[in-house]
């Protein structure tokens, strides 16, 4: 996409930006996933099983703000990989309890991995510290 051709009243629009370059992260986060057989939705409920621990399947797409019905699907597939496994929760027998593996953390690493490389690629005209500035100022405007 050429900014050069884009009207100036769009270009000046935060919103209109930030829909454009979530769209190019977006392409760029799926090409990264496909290479290597993976899913950011997977990375996202990895890393809350490594960081908070087992939870229940409820509490993961709280966090990940992933809907309850695209849960189930994501977490068959990471049971069925053996990253996750699932148990009753010894608290409340009527629910399980996803619990993060052996396996699921090397794919954490590898998820991780790529996903930092799609952060480089997208980021690269700017300085570390206006990445990190950058961050902070877009966690301020989700709260």
């Amino acid at each position: 996409m050429e900014l050069d051709d884009t009207p100036a009243r769009l270009r000046d629009k935060p919103t209109w930006l930030i829909s454009k370059t979530a769209a190019r992260a977006h392409r760029l986060i799926g090409e990264a996933m496909a290479e290597i057989d993976g899913r950011a939705y997977h990375f996202a409920i990895l890393a809350a099983l490594d960081e908070f621990g087992p939870a229940s399947q409820t509490r993961i797409g709280q966090r990940c703000g992933i809907d309850q019905s695209d849960m189930h699907a994501m977490l068959a597939e990471l049971t069925d990989q053996g990253h996750v496994s699932r148990a009753p929760d010894p608290a409340d027998r009527r629910r399980n309890l996803i619990t993060l593996t052996r396996s699921g953390r090397k794919r954490l690493e590898k998820l991780d991995a790529s996903l930092t490389a799609v952060q480089a690629d997208l980021l690269a005209p700017l300085s570390a510290a206006e990445r990190k500035r950058l961050a902070d100022l877009l966690i301020r405007v989700l709260r």
